[in-house]
């Protein structure tokens, strides 16, 4: 025992233990009332976080009706309020159960095509957050500079939806919006790394390959095993992007004569792997975190 005012012995090997991520919940034991106050409540948190404004959009799959998905009406997120305001939808034509259904988001294709194509998916967002655009726009590739963006990997793959108009069909309206299953189907088929048969019944993995897909001159959409996984990997993508962002500019006004004290380098594959399994062992921090946010914000009401 060392005396008073020694420095005592410590031991170099010594670390913390990496936390272990979460077993997947069973997603249709949850309570279905439980899921729709919770997607209300992400609604307001993307707004919060600049993720969506007036536009964008947060879906889940039925926790009951696997066949099915749940999203907010024609509206935008942060004024979701109420399960009234949410719509079911078929996962198989993203038609609304429902034949006396309010107006809903014509891009609710992009979620049906993901829940269709890959069963372990069951939260799907699609965001315009400024943050991320120049890297829709650019050909600058989306790479991961920080660790709490591992999730993104070294290859974010990008949707354009130019190469997905028809010829055949001149009178298509050019929006670049996916507003049809088809449209739809070439952008979930860019979550893969190999090129698949397209039908939903032949060799797509029950998980995609790819967290995020950047949409070119449009956006991203990312997904999740859970509506926290989701929600986290659309907010670290768009703080992802800031912090390239902002590096990159901060290399190119270095004044002559000033260099910087290290390169510019994203993460490697290994730091990728390892960040990963960190972040999603420790979700419910920030999750936690946010939903005390939106709260206690006037803005926000959920009567879920």
């Amino acid at each position: 025992m060392p005396e008073h005012g020694d420095m005592p012995e410590w031991n170099p090997s010594a670390r913390a233990e990496t936390p272990t991520p979460p077993q997947p919940i069973e997603w249709n034991s949850q309570d279905v009332d439980e899921v729709k106050r919770k997607l209300i409540t992400a609604n307001h948190i993307l707004h919060h976080h600049g993720v969506v404004d007036g536009y964008g959009h947060i879906s889940v799959r039925h926790p009951s009706h696997p066949d099915k998905y749940l999203m907010s009406g024609y509206l935008a997120p942060a004024l979701v309020s109420s399960p009234d305001d949410l719509i079911e939808y078929w996962i198989n034509d993203s038609s609304p159960v429902s034949p006396h259904a309010k107006k809903g988001y014509s891009e609710r294709f992009i979620h049906g095509i993901m829940y269709a194509m890959y069963p372990k998916v069951n939260c799907v967002i699609h965001s315009h957050a400024e943050a991320v655009l120049p890297y829709a726009t650019s050909g600058v590739p989306l790479m991961p500079v920080i660790h709490m963006a591992g999730f993104l990997g070294n290859n974010v793959p990008v949707f354009d939806i130019g190469d997905s108009y028809s010829s055949s069909c001149p009178d298509e309206q050019q929006d670049l919006l996916v507003r049809t299953a088809k449209l739809g189907i070439h952008l979930a088929e860019k979550f893969v790394k190999t090129p698949r048969d397209p039908s939903f019944e032949s060799h797509f993995p029950p998980d995609p390959d790819y967290s995020v897909v950047l949409m070119r001159r449009h956006g991203y959409t990312t997904h999740g095993r859970d509506i926290e996984t989701a929600v986290y990997r659309a907010i670290y993508t768009k703080i992802n992007a800031t912090a390239q962002t902002n590096s990159m500019i901060l290399r190119g006004a270095l004044p002559p004569g000033v260099k910087a004290k290290f390169e510019l380098e994203f993460l490697t594959d290994e730091m990728c792997r390892g960040c990963s399994r960190m972040n999603e062992g420790t979700h419910d921090k920030p999750w936690k975190l946010w939903v005390a946010e939106v709260e206690n914000s006037s803005l926000y009401t959920n009567r879920g």
